[in-house]
Protein backbone atom coordinates (compact mmCIF):
# COMPACT_ATOMS: atom_id res chain seq x y z
CA UNK A 1 0.00 0.00 0.00
CA UNK A 2 0.95 3.63 -0.43
CA UNK A 3 1.06 6.61 1.91
CA UNK A 4 -0.65 9.36 -0.08
CA UNK A 5 -3.48 9.49 -2.60
CA UNK A 6 -5.39 11.93 -4.76
CA UNK A 7 -9.01 11.48 -5.84
CA UNK A 8 -9.64 12.94 -9.28
CA UNK A 9 -13.37 13.27 -9.94
CA UNK A 10 -15.08 13.55 -13.33
CA UNK A 11 -18.83 13.16 -14.08
CA UNK A 12 -18.15 9.60 -15.31
CA UNK A 13 -15.35 8.28 -13.08
CA UNK A 14 -13.31 8.48 -9.90
CA UNK A 15 -9.54 8.17 -10.40
CA UNK A 16 -7.64 7.31 -7.22
CA UNK A 17 -3.96 8.01 -7.75
CA UNK A 18 -1.11 6.77 -5.59
CA UNK A 19 1.13 9.80 -5.05
CA UNK A 20 4.21 8.11 -3.60
CA UNK A 21 7.48 8.59 -5.48
CA UNK A 22 7.76 6.20 -8.44
CA UNK A 23 4.12 5.08 -8.24
CA UNK A 24 2.12 5.17 -11.47
CA UNK A 25 -0.90 3.09 -10.43
CA UNK A 26 -4.36 4.63 -10.63
CA UNK A 27 -7.61 2.96 -9.55
CA UNK A 28 -10.43 3.95 -11.92
CA UNK A 29 -14.03 3.52 -10.69
CA UNK A 30 -16.83 3.88 -13.23
CA UNK A 31 -19.63 5.86 -11.54
CA UNK A 32 -22.30 4.31 -13.79
CA UNK A 33 -21.33 0.63 -14.18
CA UNK A 34 -19.47 0.50 -10.77
CA UNK A 35 -16.60 -1.29 -12.55
CA UNK A 36 -13.12 -1.00 -11.02
CA UNK A 37 -9.98 -1.14 -13.16
CA UNK A 38 -6.26 -0.49 -12.82
CA UNK A 39 -4.91 2.24 -15.08
CA UNK A 40 -2.07 4.81 -15.20
CA UNK A 41 -1.64 8.53 -14.49
CA UNK A 42 -1.79 9.33 -18.20
CA UNK A 43 -5.47 8.31 -18.21
CA UNK A 44 -6.53 10.95 -15.65
CA UNK A 45 -8.27 13.81 -17.54
CA UNK A 46 -6.84 17.31 -16.88
CA UNK A 47 -10.41 18.55 -16.31
CA UNK A 48 -10.87 16.30 -13.22
CA UNK A 49 -11.47 17.94 -9.83
CA UNK A 50 -8.65 16.84 -7.50
CA UNK A 51 -8.49 16.46 -3.72
CA UNK A 52 -6.04 14.65 -1.41
CA UNK A 53 -7.11 11.66 0.71
CA UNK A 54 -5.29 9.38 3.18
CA UNK A 55 -6.73 6.07 2.03
CA UNK A 56 -9.77 4.07 0.92
CA UNK A 57 -12.07 2.47 3.50
CA UNK A 58 -14.07 0.81 0.71
CA UNK A 59 -17.45 1.00 -1.01
CA UNK A 60 -21.02 0.37 0.11
CA UNK A 61 -24.45 0.20 -1.55
CA UNK A 62 -27.25 2.35 -0.10
CA UNK A 63 -30.70 3.19 -1.50
CA UNK A 64 -29.30 5.83 -3.90
CA UNK A 65 -26.66 3.43 -5.24
CA UNK A 66 -22.94 2.92 -4.55
CA UNK A 67 -20.84 5.15 -2.28
CA UNK A 68 -17.06 5.48 -1.93
CA UNK A 69 -15.81 5.79 1.67
CA UNK A 70 -12.42 7.51 2.06
CA UNK A 71 -10.18 8.61 4.94
CA UNK A 72 -9.66 12.37 4.64
CA UNK A 73 -7.57 13.08 7.76
CA UNK A 74 -5.15 10.99 9.80
CA UNK A 75 -3.06 11.47 12.93
CA UNK A 76 0.28 9.79 13.56
CA UNK A 77 0.16 7.56 16.66
CA UNK A 78 3.80 6.50 16.53
CA UNK A 79 6.13 4.05 14.86
CA UNK A 80 6.00 0.26 15.24
CA UNK A 81 9.25 -1.43 14.20
CA UNK A 82 9.92 1.44 11.79
CA UNK A 83 6.39 1.54 10.34
CA UNK A 84 4.20 4.61 10.82
CA UNK A 85 0.89 3.83 12.56
CA UNK A 86 -2.04 6.17 11.87
CA UNK A 87 -5.37 6.93 13.50
CA UNK A 88 -8.12 7.81 11.03
CA UNK A 89 -9.42 11.22 12.12
CA UNK A 90 -12.01 12.06 9.47
CA UNK A 91 -13.91 10.38 6.64
CA UNK A 92 -15.98 11.29 3.60
CA UNK A 93 -18.76 9.27 1.96
CA UNK A 94 -18.92 10.14 -1.76
CA UNK A 95 -21.89 9.16 -3.94
CA UNK A 96 -21.30 7.55 -7.33
CA UNK A 97 -24.56 9.14 -8.46
CA UNK A 98 -24.44 12.86 -9.22
CA UNK A 99 -28.00 13.42 -7.98
CA UNK A 100 -30.73 11.74 -5.91
CA UNK A 101 -33.57 12.97 -8.14
CA UNK A 102 -34.21 9.37 -9.22
CA UNK A 103 -35.41 8.58 -5.69
CA UNK A 104 -38.91 9.00 -4.31
CA UNK A 105 -39.34 11.16 -1.19
CA UNK A 106 -39.48 8.06 1.05
CA UNK A 107 -36.38 6.54 -0.59
CA UNK A 108 -34.52 9.84 -0.24
CA UNK A 109 -35.34 9.93 3.48
CA UNK A 110 -34.27 6.29 3.90
CA UNK A 111 -31.01 7.00 2.09
CA UNK A 112 -30.32 9.88 4.50
CA UNK A 113 -30.98 7.55 7.45
CA UNK A 114 -28.57 4.94 6.08
CA UNK A 115 -25.95 7.66 5.52
CA UNK A 116 -26.36 8.82 9.12
CA UNK A 117 -25.93 5.18 10.25
CA UNK A 118 -22.71 4.92 8.28
CA UNK A 119 -21.44 8.17 9.79
CA UNK A 120 -22.48 6.97 13.26
CA UNK A 121 -19.92 4.14 12.97
CA UNK A 122 -17.24 6.24 11.25
CA UNK A 123 -17.40 8.90 13.99
CA UNK A 124 -16.96 6.29 16.74
CA UNK A 125 -13.39 6.91 17.86
CA UNK A 126 -10.76 4.21 17.38
CA UNK A 127 -10.01 3.35 13.73
CA UNK A 128 -6.29 2.67 13.05
CA UNK A 129 -4.26 1.62 10.03
CA UNK A 130 -0.73 1.12 8.75
CA UNK A 131 0.17 1.20 5.05
CA UNK A 132 3.16 -1.16 5.22
CA UNK A 133 2.70 -3.30 8.34
CA UNK A 134 0.04 -5.80 9.43
CA UNK A 135 -1.69 -4.42 12.53
CA UNK A 136 -4.20 -7.30 12.71
CA UNK A 137 -1.64 -9.86 13.92
CA UNK A 138 0.39 -10.13 17.13
CA UNK A 139 4.20 -10.06 16.94
CA UNK A 140 4.27 -13.79 17.73
CA UNK A 141 1.85 -14.68 14.92
CA UNK A 142 3.88 -12.57 12.47
CA UNK A 143 7.14 -14.23 13.56
CA UNK A 144 5.72 -17.71 12.97
CA UNK A 145 4.67 -17.14 9.35
CA UNK A 146 6.02 -18.58 6.09
CA UNK A 147 7.84 -16.62 3.33
CA UNK A 148 4.70 -17.02 1.17
CA UNK A 149 2.70 -15.20 3.82
CA UNK A 150 5.15 -12.27 3.72
CA UNK A 151 4.57 -11.96 -0.03
CA UNK A 152 0.81 -11.57 0.33
CA UNK A 153 -0.94 -8.19 0.24
CA UNK A 154 -2.01 -6.69 3.58
CA UNK A 155 -5.63 -7.49 2.75
CA UNK A 156 -4.97 -11.18 1.98
CA UNK A 157 -2.83 -11.85 5.03
CA UNK A 158 -4.88 -9.89 7.56
CA UNK A 159 -6.64 -11.65 10.45
CA UNK A 160 -10.25 -11.24 9.29
CA UNK A 161 -11.49 -11.07 12.89
CA UNK A 162 -10.04 -7.59 13.18
CA UNK A 163 -10.55 -6.06 9.71
CA UNK A 164 -13.45 -3.69 10.39
CA UNK A 165 -13.75 -2.52 6.80
CA UNK A 166 -13.72 -6.07 5.39
CA UNK A 167 -17.29 -5.70 4.09
CA UNK A 168 -16.48 -2.32 2.51
CA UNK A 169 -13.43 -3.84 0.76
CA UNK A 170 -15.31 -6.75 -0.85
CA UNK A 171 -15.32 -5.18 -4.32
CA UNK A 172 -11.56 -4.54 -4.15
CA UNK A 173 -10.88 -7.96 -2.60
CA UNK A 174 -12.31 -9.69 -5.66
CA UNK A 175 -9.58 -8.22 -7.90
CA UNK A 176 -6.05 -9.09 -6.66
CA UNK A 177 -4.42 -6.46 -8.90
CA UNK A 178 -6.29 -3.78 -6.89
CA UNK A 179 -5.24 -5.04 -3.44
CA UNK A 180 -2.50 -2.39 -3.15
CA UNK A 181 -5.33 0.17 -2.83
CA UNK A 182 -7.08 -1.82 -0.09
CA UNK A 183 -6.25 -0.69 3.42
CA UNK A 184 -7.25 -3.04 6.30
CA UNK A 185 -8.47 -0.89 9.20
CA UNK A 186 -8.73 -2.12 12.79
CA UNK A 187 -11.02 -0.76 15.50
CA UNK A 188 -9.99 -0.49 19.13
CA UNK A 189 -7.16 1.38 20.79
CA UNK A 190 -3.44 1.96 20.21
CA UNK A 191 -1.00 3.91 22.38
CA UNK A 192 2.77 4.18 21.84
CA UNK A 193 4.99 5.82 24.42
CA UNK A 194 8.76 6.32 24.58
CA UNK A 195 9.65 5.65 28.24
CA UNK A 196 12.76 5.97 30.41
CA UNK A 197 13.84 3.85 33.37
CA UNK A 198 17.39 4.00 34.78
CA UNK A 199 18.32 6.32 31.90
CA UNK A 200 17.42 3.58 29.39
CA UNK A 201 14.87 4.58 26.75
CA UNK A 202 12.43 1.94 25.48
CA UNK A 203 9.15 1.96 23.55
CA UNK A 204 6.03 0.77 25.40
CA UNK A 205 3.01 -0.04 23.21
CA UNK A 206 -0.54 -1.22 23.90
CA UNK A 207 -2.78 -2.43 21.04
CA UNK A 208 -6.39 -3.54 21.55
CA UNK A 209 -8.07 -5.11 18.54
CA UNK A 210 -11.87 -5.42 18.61
CA UNK A 211 -13.35 -8.35 16.71
CA UNK A 212 -15.84 -7.49 13.97
CA UNK A 213 -17.55 -10.89 14.42
CA UNK A 214 -20.64 -10.61 16.65
CA UNK A 215 -19.89 -6.90 17.02
CA UNK A 216 -22.42 -4.55 18.52
CA UNK A 217 -23.50 -2.61 21.56
CA UNK A 218 -23.87 -3.55 25.19
CA UNK A 219 -27.35 -5.01 25.76
CA UNK A 220 -28.06 -5.93 22.14
CA UNK A 221 -25.12 -8.31 21.73
CA UNK A 222 -24.24 -10.81 24.49
CA UNK A 223 -22.89 -14.36 24.53
CA UNK A 224 -21.98 -16.10 21.26
CA UNK A 225 -23.38 -16.80 17.80
CA UNK A 226 -23.69 -20.23 16.13
CA UNK A 227 -20.11 -19.95 14.80
CA UNK A 228 -18.76 -19.57 18.35
CA UNK A 229 -17.86 -15.87 17.98
CA UNK A 230 -18.16 -14.07 21.34
CA UNK A 231 -19.63 -10.59 21.75
CA UNK A 232 -17.22 -7.75 22.58
CA UNK A 233 -14.18 -9.93 21.91
CA UNK A 234 -10.97 -7.92 22.21
CA UNK A 235 -7.37 -9.06 21.82
CA UNK A 236 -4.97 -6.82 23.80
CA UNK A 237 -1.24 -6.95 23.10
CA UNK A 238 1.36 -5.16 25.21
CA UNK A 239 4.68 -4.66 23.38
CA UNK A 240 8.12 -3.54 24.58
CA UNK A 241 10.91 -2.53 22.16
CA UNK A 242 14.44 -1.91 23.45
CA UNK A 243 17.71 -1.77 21.49
CA UNK A 244 16.59 -4.24 18.82
CA UNK A 245 14.95 -6.63 21.29
CA UNK A 246 11.16 -6.97 21.35
CA UNK A 247 8.67 -8.59 23.72
CA UNK A 248 4.91 -9.08 23.57
CA UNK A 249 2.23 -10.23 26.05
CA UNK A 250 -1.27 -11.04 24.76
CA UNK A 251 -4.56 -11.28 26.67
CA UNK A 252 -8.15 -11.66 25.47
CA UNK A 253 -11.56 -10.65 26.72
CA UNK A 254 -15.00 -11.65 25.48
CA UNK A 255 -18.58 -12.24 26.56
CA UNK A 256 -19.34 -15.51 28.37
CA UNK A 257 -19.38 -17.94 25.39
CA UNK A 258 -22.82 -19.51 25.52
CA UNK A 259 -26.30 -18.40 24.47
CA UNK A 260 -27.59 -15.70 26.79
CA UNK A 261 -29.20 -12.29 26.38
CA UNK A 262 -29.92 -9.15 28.40
CA UNK A 263 -32.29 -7.01 26.36
CA UNK A 264 -32.96 -3.43 27.56
CA UNK A 265 -36.35 -3.11 29.29
CA UNK A 266 -36.05 0.23 31.16
CA UNK A 267 -34.73 -1.48 34.29
CA UNK A 268 -31.33 -0.23 35.44
CA UNK A 269 -29.93 -3.77 35.11
CA UNK A 270 -32.10 -6.00 32.92
CA UNK A 271 -32.14 -9.60 34.09
CA UNK A 272 -29.84 -11.82 31.99
CA UNK A 273 -31.61 -14.78 30.39
CA UNK A 274 -29.87 -18.03 29.48
CA UNK A 275 -31.45 -19.71 26.44
CA UNK A 276 -33.33 -22.92 27.28
CA UNK A 277 -33.91 -24.00 23.69
CA UNK A 278 -30.35 -24.04 22.31
CA UNK A 279 -27.56 -26.59 22.62
CA UNK A 280 -24.97 -24.45 24.39
CA UNK A 281 -22.12 -26.94 24.12
CA UNK A 282 -21.98 -26.76 20.28
CA UNK A 283 -21.22 -23.02 20.19
CA UNK A 284 -19.14 -23.22 23.38
CA UNK A 285 -16.98 -25.99 21.85
CA UNK A 286 -16.56 -24.04 18.60
CA UNK A 287 -15.48 -20.94 20.54
CA UNK A 288 -12.81 -22.67 22.58
CA UNK A 289 -11.60 -24.93 19.76
CA UNK A 290 -10.84 -21.73 17.85
CA UNK A 291 -9.28 -20.00 20.88
CA UNK A 292 -7.06 -22.98 21.72
CA UNK A 293 -5.90 -23.19 18.11
CA UNK A 294 -4.97 -19.49 17.93
CA UNK A 295 -3.65 -18.86 21.45
CA UNK A 296 -2.82 -22.20 23.07
CA UNK A 297 -3.81 -22.90 26.68
CA UNK A 298 -6.48 -20.74 28.33
CA UNK A 299 -7.10 -19.62 31.87
CA UNK A 300 -10.61 -18.20 32.12
CA UNK A 301 -11.02 -15.42 34.68
CA UNK A 302 -14.73 -14.95 35.33
CA UNK A 303 -15.21 -11.78 37.38
CA UNK A 304 -19.02 -11.68 37.60
CA UNK A 305 -20.97 -11.64 40.88
CA UNK A 306 -21.55 -15.03 42.48
CA UNK A 307 -24.97 -13.99 43.78
CA UNK A 308 -28.09 -12.34 42.37
CA UNK A 309 -28.87 -12.25 38.64
CA UNK A 310 -25.25 -12.88 37.60
CA UNK A 311 -24.92 -16.12 39.62
CA UNK A 312 -26.67 -18.44 37.08
CA UNK A 313 -24.28 -17.21 34.36
CA UNK A 314 -21.23 -18.00 36.49
CA UNK A 315 -22.60 -21.46 37.31
CA UNK A 316 -23.40 -22.18 33.64
CA UNK A 317 -19.87 -21.15 32.54
CA UNK A 318 -18.34 -23.36 35.25
CA UNK A 319 -20.51 -26.35 34.19
CA UNK A 320 -19.63 -26.00 30.53
CA UNK A 321 -15.87 -25.80 31.14
CA UNK A 322 -16.17 -28.98 33.24
CA UNK A 323 -18.27 -30.54 30.46
CA UNK A 324 -15.54 -29.94 27.88
CA UNK A 325 -13.12 -31.92 30.06
CA UNK A 326 -10.09 -30.33 28.40
CA UNK A 327 -6.78 -30.02 30.27
CA UNK A 328 -5.91 -26.97 28.16
CA UNK A 329 -8.71 -24.99 29.87
CA UNK A 330 -8.61 -23.77 33.47
CA UNK A 331 -11.53 -21.90 35.03
CA UNK A 332 -11.31 -19.43 37.93
CA UNK A 333 -14.28 -17.48 39.28
CA UNK A 334 -13.50 -14.35 41.30
CA UNK A 335 -16.38 -12.25 42.62
CA UNK A 336 -14.81 -8.86 41.92
CA UNK A 337 -17.50 -6.73 43.55
CA UNK A 338 -17.72 -8.80 46.75
CA UNK A 339 -13.96 -9.09 47.20
CA UNK A 340 -13.32 -5.39 46.53
CA UNK A 341 -16.35 -4.04 48.38
CA UNK A 342 -15.84 -1.19 50.88
CA UNK A 343 -12.94 0.12 48.75
CA UNK A 344 -10.74 -2.95 49.52
CA UNK A 345 -9.06 -2.90 46.12
CA UNK A 346 -5.84 -4.35 47.52
CA UNK A 347 -7.69 -7.70 47.51
CA UNK A 348 -7.20 -7.94 43.75
CA UNK A 349 -3.74 -9.21 44.64
CA UNK A 350 -5.47 -12.44 45.79
CA UNK A 351 -6.36 -13.20 42.16
CA UNK A 352 -3.00 -12.05 40.72
CA UNK A 353 -1.16 -14.31 43.20
CA UNK A 354 -3.52 -17.23 42.49
CA UNK A 355 -2.68 -17.20 38.77
CA UNK A 356 1.06 -16.47 39.18
CA UNK A 357 2.04 -20.08 38.39
CA UNK A 358 -0.09 -20.07 35.23
CA UNK A 359 1.39 -16.76 34.14
CA UNK A 360 4.85 -18.22 34.63
CA UNK A 361 3.86 -21.26 32.56
CA UNK A 362 2.31 -19.23 29.70
CA UNK A 363 5.20 -16.75 29.56
CA UNK A 364 5.40 -14.18 26.75
CA UNK A 365 6.90 -13.78 23.28
CA UNK A 366 10.44 -12.39 23.12
CA UNK A 367 13.11 -11.82 20.46
CA UNK A 368 16.60 -10.73 21.54
CA UNK A 369 18.68 -7.96 19.96
CA UNK A 370 20.32 -10.54 17.62
CA UNK A 371 16.88 -11.40 16.19
CA UNK A 372 16.68 -14.81 17.85
CA UNK A 373 13.35 -15.91 19.36
CA UNK A 374 14.12 -16.69 23.01
CA UNK A 375 10.56 -17.16 24.33
CA UNK A 376 7.08 -17.98 23.01
CA UNK A 377 3.77 -17.29 24.74
CA UNK A 378 2.08 -20.68 25.26
CA UNK A 379 -1.31 -19.56 26.55
CA UNK A 380 -3.52 -16.60 27.40
CA UNK A 381 -5.75 -15.30 30.15
CA UNK A 382 -9.30 -14.88 28.86
CA UNK A 383 -11.03 -12.42 31.21
CA UNK A 384 -14.69 -11.50 31.37
CA UNK A 385 -17.23 -9.72 33.50
CA UNK A 386 -20.76 -8.88 32.29
CA UNK A 387 -19.68 -6.25 29.76
CA UNK A 388 -15.98 -7.27 29.58
CA UNK A 389 -15.13 -3.62 30.20
CA UNK A 390 -14.55 -2.16 33.66
CA UNK A 391 -13.68 -5.11 35.93
CA UNK A 392 -11.94 -6.90 33.07
CA UNK A 393 -9.65 -3.97 32.23
CA UNK A 394 -8.53 -3.58 35.85
CA UNK A 395 -7.44 -7.24 36.03
CA UNK A 396 -5.78 -7.16 32.60
CA UNK A 397 -3.67 -4.13 33.57
CA UNK A 398 -2.41 -5.95 36.70
CA UNK A 399 -1.48 -9.12 34.78
CA UNK A 400 0.21 -7.08 32.04
CA UNK A 401 2.32 -5.24 34.63
CA UNK A 402 3.51 -8.54 36.08
CA UNK A 403 4.59 -9.70 32.62
CA UNK A 404 6.27 -6.36 31.93
CA UNK A 405 8.27 -6.64 35.16
CA UNK A 406 9.85 -9.86 33.90
CA UNK A 407 10.41 -8.56 30.35
CA UNK A 408 12.17 -5.35 31.44
CA UNK A 409 14.43 -7.27 33.84
CA UNK A 410 15.33 -9.73 31.10
CA UNK A 411 16.11 -6.89 28.67
CA UNK A 412 18.32 -5.19 31.24
CA UNK A 413 16.16 -2.10 31.66
CA UNK A 414 15.24 -2.89 35.27
CA UNK A 415 17.98 -3.78 37.71
CA UNK A 416 17.76 -6.82 39.99
CA UNK A 417 15.39 -6.08 42.88
CA UNK A 418 13.81 -3.05 41.18
CA UNK A 419 10.04 -3.00 40.76
CA UNK A 420 7.93 -1.20 38.16
CA UNK A 421 5.69 0.20 40.90
CA UNK A 422 8.67 2.19 42.22
CA UNK A 423 9.27 3.93 38.85
CA UNK A 424 6.91 6.87 39.39
CA UNK A 425 7.27 8.44 35.95
CA UNK A 426 6.67 5.19 34.07
CA UNK A 427 3.88 4.10 36.43
CA UNK A 428 1.94 7.25 35.56
CA UNK A 429 2.29 6.58 31.81
CA UNK A 430 1.37 2.92 32.28
CA UNK A 431 -1.71 3.48 34.42
CA UNK A 432 -3.09 6.30 32.28
CA UNK A 433 -2.62 4.28 29.07
CA UNK A 434 -4.53 1.29 30.48
CA UNK A 435 -7.29 3.64 31.73
CA UNK A 436 -7.47 5.22 28.26
CA UNK A 437 -7.72 1.70 26.81
CA UNK A 438 -10.66 1.01 29.16
CA UNK A 439 -12.37 4.22 28.07
CA UNK A 440 -11.91 3.49 24.35
CA UNK A 441 -13.33 -0.05 24.63
CA UNK A 442 -16.21 1.18 26.82
CA UNK A 443 -17.23 4.00 24.45
CA UNK A 444 -17.22 1.57 21.54
CA UNK A 445 -19.39 -1.03 23.32
CA UNK A 446 -21.37 0.79 26.02
CA UNK A 447 -21.44 4.36 24.67
CA UNK A 448 -19.65 6.03 27.64
CA UNK A 449 -16.23 6.02 29.26
CA UNK A 450 -15.26 3.12 31.51
CA UNK A 451 -16.02 2.79 35.22
CA UNK A 452 -13.34 2.19 37.89
CA UNK A 453 -10.63 4.00 35.86
CA UNK A 454 -9.65 6.01 38.95
CA UNK A 455 -8.14 2.78 40.33
CA UNK A 456 -6.32 2.06 37.06
CA UNK A 457 -4.95 5.62 36.92
CA UNK A 458 -4.01 6.08 40.59
CA UNK A 459 -3.87 2.61 42.14
CA UNK A 460 -6.68 3.45 44.56
CA UNK A 461 -10.43 4.00 44.58
CA UNK A 462 -11.52 7.64 45.12
CA UNK A 463 -14.78 9.42 46.02
CA UNK A 464 -14.51 11.45 42.80
CA UNK A 465 -14.11 8.20 40.89
CA UNK A 466 -17.32 6.88 42.45
CA UNK A 467 -19.16 10.07 41.43
CA UNK A 468 -17.87 9.79 37.85
CA UNK A 469 -18.95 6.14 37.77
CA UNK A 470 -22.45 7.25 38.82
CA UNK A 471 -22.57 9.83 36.01
CA UNK A 472 -21.32 7.36 33.39
CA UNK A 473 -23.79 4.74 34.61
CA UNK A 474 -26.66 7.21 34.17
CA UNK A 475 -25.55 8.07 30.61
CA UNK A 476 -25.19 4.35 29.84
CA UNK A 477 -28.71 3.75 31.12
CA UNK A 478 -30.18 6.37 28.79
CA UNK A 479 -28.17 5.25 25.75
CA UNK A 480 -28.78 1.55 26.33
CA UNK A 481 -32.55 2.09 26.43
CA UNK A 482 -33.10 4.85 23.87
CA UNK A 483 -30.27 5.14 21.34
CA UNK A 484 -28.42 1.83 21.20
CA UNK A 485 -30.91 0.29 18.76
CA UNK A 486 -29.79 2.81 16.15
CA UNK A 487 -26.12 2.18 17.01
CA UNK A 488 -26.62 -1.59 16.62
CA UNK A 489 -28.33 -1.13 13.24
CA UNK A 490 -25.47 1.15 12.16
CA UNK A 491 -22.83 -1.47 13.03
CA UNK A 492 -24.80 -4.19 11.24
CA UNK A 493 -25.02 -2.02 8.10
CA UNK A 494 -21.31 -1.14 8.23
CA UNK A 495 -20.18 -4.75 8.71
CA UNK A 496 -22.52 -6.17 6.07
CA UNK A 497 -24.79 -8.06 8.50
CA UNK A 498 -27.59 -6.11 6.81
CA UNK A 499 -27.36 -5.22 3.12
CA UNK A 500 -29.45 -2.55 1.38
CA UNK A 501 -31.37 -4.16 -1.51
CA UNK A 502 -30.97 -2.83 -5.04
CA UNK A 503 -34.71 -3.19 -5.70
CA UNK A 504 -37.31 -0.55 -4.92
CA UNK A 505 -38.82 -2.72 -2.21
CA UNK A 506 -39.50 -1.36 1.31
CA UNK A 507 -36.65 -1.37 3.82
CA UNK A 508 -36.96 -2.20 7.55
CA UNK A 509 -36.90 1.57 8.16
CA UNK A 510 -40.57 1.74 7.12
CA UNK A 511 -41.73 -0.19 10.19
CA UNK A 512 -43.57 2.39 12.29
CA UNK A 513 -42.49 2.72 15.90
CA UNK A 514 -45.12 2.36 18.58
CA UNK A 515 -46.23 5.72 20.07
CA UNK A 516 -45.44 4.35 23.54
CA UNK A 517 -41.80 3.86 22.54
CA UNK A 518 -41.58 7.46 21.30
CA UNK A 519 -43.03 8.92 24.53
CA UNK A 520 -40.91 6.81 26.91
CA UNK A 521 -37.82 9.10 26.80
CA UNK A 522 -40.01 12.09 27.78
CA UNK A 523 -41.62 10.16 30.64
CA UNK A 524 -38.19 9.02 31.86
CA UNK A 525 -36.85 12.60 31.77
CA UNK A 526 -39.80 13.91 33.81
CA UNK A 527 -39.50 11.03 36.32
CA UNK A 528 -35.75 11.59 36.72
CA UNK A 529 -36.30 15.34 37.24
CA UNK A 530 -38.88 14.60 39.96
CA UNK A 531 -36.42 12.27 41.70
CA UNK A 532 -33.79 15.03 41.75
CA UNK A 533 -36.33 17.53 43.16
CA UNK A 534 -37.38 15.04 45.87
CA UNK A 535 -33.75 14.42 46.84
CA UNK A 536 -33.02 18.14 47.07
CA UNK A 537 -36.10 18.77 49.25
CA UNK A 538 -35.71 15.67 51.46
CA UNK A 539 -35.08 16.05 55.16
CA UNK A 540 -32.06 14.56 57.00
CA UNK A 541 -31.99 10.80 57.17
CA UNK A 542 -29.98 8.38 59.17
CA UNK A 543 -28.23 5.58 57.34
CA UNK A 544 -26.95 2.36 58.87
CA UNK A 545 -23.46 2.04 57.43
CA UNK A 546 -22.48 -1.10 59.28
CA UNK A 547 -21.58 -4.05 57.11
CA UNK A 548 -21.17 -7.76 57.71
CA UNK A 549 -17.84 -9.36 57.21
CA UNK A 550 -17.55 -12.16 54.68
CA UNK A 551 -15.05 -14.95 55.19
CA UNK A 552 -15.83 -16.96 52.11
CA UNK A 553 -13.02 -17.94 49.80
CA UNK A 554 -12.34 -15.34 47.11
CA UNK A 555 -11.62 -17.93 44.48
CA UNK A 556 -13.60 -20.76 43.05
CA UNK A 557 -11.65 -23.27 40.96
CA UNK A 558 -12.70 -25.85 38.47
CA UNK A 559 -10.59 -27.64 35.92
Amino acid sequence: SWLYFHVHTTPEKFFIEACDEGADAVLAIDRVSNEMTLTGKKDVPPSAVTRPICGIMGTIRLVAGMYLVVITRKRNVGSLLGHAVWKAADFDVISYKKTVLHLSEIQSQENKTFLSMLNNVLTTDGFYFCTDFDLTHTLQRLANTSPDFQEMSLLERADQRFVWNGNLLRELAGQPELHKFALPVIHGFIVMKPCRINGKIFEWILISRRSCFRAGVRYYVRGIDSEGHAANFVESEQIVLYEGAKASFVQTRGSMPFYWSQRPNLRYKPKPIISKTTNHMDGFQRHFDSQLLIYGKQTILNLVNQKGSEKPLEQAFDRMVSGMNNDMLKYIAFDFHKECSHMRWDRLQILVDAVADKQEEYGYFMVNSEGKTVAQQKGVFRSNCMDCLDRTNVIQSLLARRSLQSQLQRMGVLNVGQRIEEQAEFEKIYKNAWADNANACAVQYAGTGALKTDFTRTGKRTRWGLLMDGWNSMIRYYKNNFSDGFRQDSIDLFLGNFAVDESDGPTPLRVQKDWKFLTLPIIMLVAFSMCIVCLLMAGPTCLDTTGKKHNQSALKHAC
